[in-house]
């Protein structure tokens, strides 16, 4: 090695412990809590990594507006809707919370803003305010409403998205858009 690099060497280390010296009680502080604190995080880290994923049925309004869904599925009782959920533009909510237990889910939305709809040839019964209604026939006769909602084949899996958006379709309402595994977009 040649000298002057070993001169430089030197002067570099001894400037490294200088600093190390003159970082006080307090830096040292930090830089030994430092090595333990990033253990800790990355304990927590692999904790929440290794916890199993959340299953739910979930819709996502891709538009500006505010919208108002209701879902409808087949329980052990019997046919079930409720609604509404509001869904502020741009957000996600969740509609049925852990792992899914049908295969075939029913949705139906409104935009609250300009009027459109989301629905399909599926007729179950709505209300104008909060709902749970049990069973999908005679709906007008029982007070309720009768709306037309869109079947969503989960394909028995544990969760599921539908991605509401105002993408024009045949007809003039919003449209489906190519769906990702375990998600659907209307």
């Amino acid at each position: 090695m040649r000298p002057e690099f070993a001169e430089k060497g030197l002067r570099e280390m001894q400037m490294w412990f200088a600093r190390g010296s003159a970082m006080g009680f307090a830096g040292r502080l930090r830089k030994r809590l430092a090595v333990p604190l990033l253990i800790v995080g990355a304990g927590f880290f692999a904790i929440a990594a290794t916890s199993p994923a959340r299953a739910d049925f979930r819709v996502c309004n891709a538009t500006q507006n505010l919208v108002g869904v209701g879902i409808g599925y087949r329980a052990k009782a019997g046919w079930i809707t409720e609604g509404w959920w509001h869904i502020e533009g741009s957000t996600c909510k969740t509609l049925i919370e852990g792992p899914l237990s049908s295969r075939f889910y029913y949705l139906y939305a409104e935009d609250a803003e300009r009027g459109g709809r989301w629905d399909g040839p599926i007729n179950m019964c709505v209300a104008e305010k909060e709902f749970k209604i049990a069973g999908v026939n005679d709906c007008v006769a029982r007070g309720f409403q009768r709306a037309g909602f869109q079947e969503y084949d989960t394909g028995e899996q544990a969760s599921w998205m539908v991605q509401l958006t105002d993408e024009p379709a045949t007809g003039g309402a919003p449209a489906a858009a190519a769906p990702a595994p375990g998600t659907n977009s209307q």
